[in-house]
């Protein structure tokens, strides 16, 4: 299969979509953005090359003889993966953050008490993280690190109740481990977890799955193409020509995968923009925040950070509100400071939440009503449109100021918008004719990370 890539970097994810020669998204992928950009281009790339790679196992299920039968268990086959990539992730961590334990001078006098507590939580996480992955548990989050840092979270509060090891050092000794983990990428031997996730598929079921990843291990994956974008872009890995602006991408973007498109709001970690496109998803405006973070995914980073929360807890918390109480400030700086006085006062966090949401959409129509206000169809991307408070409050402001016809997108995969109008601009070049220009990081992935071998790992089924 010869597919372009399109990388957007943002401040707080990096995603990444391929796109096959006819234009159609074959994979995607996404990380935290990291400390290291490259390492984040890295990891998002090689989600997506893997989304791809299932994509190619769908396609040659769906041409099997025997490939209806085994529709389902192509679904879990990929939780399953899943599934070994996360307890893989895990136990990159768990070393890492008994390598830190061993070393630390300052928590010495603490190893005896810090270690059988972080075993057990870790220990714990694992065997949990089934319930998670398979069957039709919900997923929590699409990153390792919230995952794992909710289930350490629990843990260590567990573990400061019963008196068995302080809070602080054990939440210490989990940030630092992460923070190693997150800036290097992990060698995982993708055929061995493929491996492992088939085991967990029904045993009458394997045979034939081994016939269709037999037969989507002929086909190789060539990346022809690629282009970077985002809030990052200017520390990308590319080549400069083959970078885009965000804004033309994000408006391309949000037009391909919703062609009636004419408003975009974007709010991702550090900017909000409001944009206007035409009827071919060409930008004719569009106004941005300034340099202030406020509004933005990293306003409610802070928050959460001040509740003790993962990001994606603060959405579903603040929807049990009773009444949407009014926040003044909507400066990172300064919120933090409204939001405990808030709660000292006794007023419900679900409630004071609800205003914060509120107040960031408020900020966010203001930036769209200064980019030429709304017009039909309106469309939602970027990190916080999977916030349900966020998208629940946006339909409100969107029907009091603009009337309830408005149709407005809002998807899943929205988050993705930025890197899908990248991977059209990648296609362009390559129907264009202009020559290919591969981020350092590729033409360096011999030396980052094992590409797939679906062969081999079809002869491990084999085996079993």
């Amino acid at each position: 299969m010869r597919c372009v890539v399109g990388i957007d970097l943002g401040s707080t994810t990096t995603k990444a979509i391929v796109l096959d020669e006819h234009g159609k998204i074959v994979g995607q992928g996404i990380t935290n953005s990291r400390s290291n950009y490259e390492v984040a281009c890295a990891v998002a790339r090689e989600e997506a090359v893997t989304s791809t790679r299932f994509s190619l196992l769908e396609r040659a299920r769906a041409a099997h003889p025997d490939g209806e039968s085994v529709k389902a268990d192509m679904k879990e086959l990929q939780k399953a993966f899943r599934l070994e990539l996360f307890l893989e992730e895990l136990k990159e961590l768990s070393d890492t953050m008994l390598r830190e334990l061993d070393r630390s001078l300052t928590q010495r006098a603490l190893r005896s008490v810090l270690r059988p507590a972080a075993e057990k939580i870790l220990e714990r996480t694992r065997d949990q993280a089934p319930a998670q992955f398979l069957g039709d548990a919900p997923r929590r989050s699409d990153f390792f690190r919230d995952l794992a840092s909710a289930a350490f979270n629990a843990g260590a509060e567990e573990a400061a109740k019963e008196g068995s090891a302080p809070f602080e050092p054990l939440i210490g000794l989990f940030d630092r481990a992460i923070l190693q983990v997150e800036t290097r990428v992990v060698k995982a031997d993708t055929s061995t977890l493929l491996r492992r996730a088939v085991q967990r598929i029904p045993a009458a079921s394997r045979d034939k799955l081994d016939a269709v990843v037999a037969e989507a291990s002929k086909e190789p994956i060539d990346e022809i193409s690629f282009t970077g974008t985002g809030y990052g872009r200017q520390t990308l890995p590319f080549p400069k020509s083959a970078i885009r602006s965000e804004i033309l991408c994000h408006g391309r973007g949000a037009h391909r995968r919703f062609n009636g498109t004419r408003t975009v709001l974007d709010i991702g970690g550090q900017d909000t923009k409001g944009i206007q496109v035409d009827d071919r998803g060409v930008v004719t405006s569009f106004q941005m925040n300034d340099r202030c973070a406020a509004g933005c995914g990293r306003y409610l980073g802070y928050i959460a950070d001040e509740l003790g929360l993962g990001l994606h807890e603060l959405g579903p918390l603040a929807m049990q509100h009773k009444r949407v109480l009014k926040v003044n400030s909507t400066c990172t700086v300064f919120a933090g400071a409204e939001l405990r006085e808030r709660l000292s006062l006794g007023q419900r966090r679900e409630d004071v939440l609800a205003g914060l949401h509120r107040s960031i959409m408020l900020r966010a129509m203001s930036i769209i009503a200064r980019s030429g206000g709304i017009t039909d169809e309106f469309t939602f991307t970027g990190g916080v449109c999977k916030n349900e408070m966020a998208t629940t409050m946006l339909r409100q402001l969107v029907a009091e100021n603009y009337g309830s016809q408005i149709t407005i997108n809002i998807d899943p995969d929205s988050i993705y918008m930025g890197a899908l109008g990248a991977a059209l601009f990648a296609l362009d070049d390559v129907r264009e004719g202009r020559p290919a220009m591969l981020p350092a990081f590729v033409a360096n992935a011999a030396n980052i990370t094992p590409p797939i071998d679906l062969e081999s790992a079809a002869a491990c089924v084999t085996e079993h």
